[in-house]
């Protein structure tokens, strides 16, 4: 049984609601939908009026008939277009690891406050270099627009100039790091995916 708090912070969601909505769009009944998710017609009914709470396995079941994400069932509902502004004097700056006294380099998110992104963006800077390049690999790919200065990008064991103006886009799982060439300031626009 679930707390009375529980019971409201799902509430708020709505499930049941997105549920029988994506159903009626495809004038589909409890029965047809019972068959292609492998569901009684009863618990369906009882979703969609918020008497039970679905697992998240019996909620894909749902969602992968509708072609949807569950990220469909969470996302708050908006009334307008998604706006999200990071201004300047907000950013927080992290340093490329916690704990590293002289980081290759430090970056600020720009886009911290869009909940539903489809990626993430940043501004980097980086300082001279002081220790030896640090490679890291995450999902998908990345992009780099270099704003000023001149940076050395270094995939698997090759290295790439870039100058201001330069653009770069790679696949991110290859082994890959970064460091400023040169004396002058360096700075960069990067977005990332997955």
């Amino acid at each position: 049984m679930l707390s009375e708090t529980l019971q409201q912070g799902l509430s708020d969601y709505a499930i049941g609601a997105k549920v029988r909505t994506l159903r009626l769009r495809k004038k589909m009944g409890l029965v047809e939908l019972g068959k292609h998710t492998g569901l009684s017609p009863a618990l369906l009914s009882k979703i969609e009026r918020g008497r039970l709470f679905p697992t998240l396995p019996t909620l894909l079941r749902i969602a992968l008939v509708f072609s949807v994400g569950l990220e469909f069932f969470f996302a708050g509902v908006r009334d307008k277009p998604l706006v999200a502004i990071a201004r300047k004097d907000q950013r927080v700056i992290l340093p490329e690891r916690p704990g590293t006294r002289e980081p290759g380099y430090v970056f600020a998110s720009l886009d911290y406050g869009a909940t539903e992104r489809r990626f993430n963006s940043y501004y980097a800077e980086f300082p001279p270099p002081s220790e030896p390049l640090r490679t890291h690999t995450h999902t998908g790919v990345e992009f780099l627009y270099v704003l000023q200065g001149a940076l050395r990008v270094h995939i698997d064991a090759e290295d790439h100039a870039l100058h201001a103006g330069d653009a770069m886009y790679f696949d991110s799982t290859r082994p890959h790091g970064y460091s400023r060439a040169g004396s002058r300031t360096c700075s960069a626009l990067v977005v990332t995916t997955g």
